[in-house]
Parts: C-alpha cells; sequence; structure tokens
C-alpha cells in the first residue's frame, strides 16, 4: 500500500500522526504542502471523498483571521480557492492511501484503517 500523508512539517497533529505511522511500521511518503503547494486537482479529489467542509479547517487561526466577506457564501469551489491561497487552512494531516483517505489524525481511526 503507497502512502502519502500530507500537511506541515511543524504542526502537532502532524507530528502525532507521522509518530503514529512510524510506531506502527507504516511507510510513508511525506508532503509538506506548505513548502511543496498542493494542486486543485487533489484537493477536488479530497473534496469529493471527505467533504469540502470537513477538509477546510475552520477552527484554525488563518480561517478565522479572514475577512467576513472571504468567509460568507462558502461553498466547495470558494473552499478549494482559499485552501490553494492558504495551505494552512487545509486541515491536517491528509492521509492518502490506495485504499483510501483519512483527514485529521485520530489513533483509533488510523488503528481500523490499517487493521482492515
Amino acid at each position: 500500500m503507497t502512502l502519502t500523508i500530507y500537511g506541515i512539517k511543524n504542526c502537532d497533529t502532524m507530528k502525532k500522526a507521522r509518530q503514529w505511522l512510524d510506531d506502527h511500521g507504516q511507510a510513508y511518503v511525506f508532503h509538506d504542502y506548505k513548502s511543496a503547494g498542493i494542486d486543485r486537482p487533489s484537493l477536488e479529489i479530497w473534496a469529493g471523498k471527505a467533504g469540502w467542509e470537513v477538509l477546510l479547517n475552520k477552527a484554525g487561526t488563518t480561517f478565522k483571521k479572514l475577512p467576513p466577506e472571504a468567509k460568507a457564501d462558502l461553498d466547495q469551489d470558494k473552499a478549494i480557492t482559499l485552501m490553494l491561497e492558504q495551505p494552512s487552512m487545509i486541515k491536517r494531516p491528509v492521509l492518502v492511501s490506495d485504499d483510501g483517505l483519512i483527514v485529521g489524525f485520530k489513533p483509533d481511526t488510523y488503528d481500523t484503517f490499517f487493521s482492515e
């Protein structure tokens, strides 16, 4: 199984997810979308699988600092545009494998995903 974990290097949640993968012997490729970027087609696929509402990190400071008009009338296209402009607004991590996709990190979710 090919695994790629997307996120930001210095994010605490990313560190926990990567540690979980290391501890469980899961080989993966790390893609730092803050330095390497992310493309629209990837975000569209992720939004299609997980929902743009799950993918957009509304709890983060980057989103909270947006002016009200940027947050108004959100839909998938507008959310993806925001995430492309500021990748910090993408919920972290995004784990992509041949078998699926997980947005966010919870040890129980990873346990279930890798036990199937």
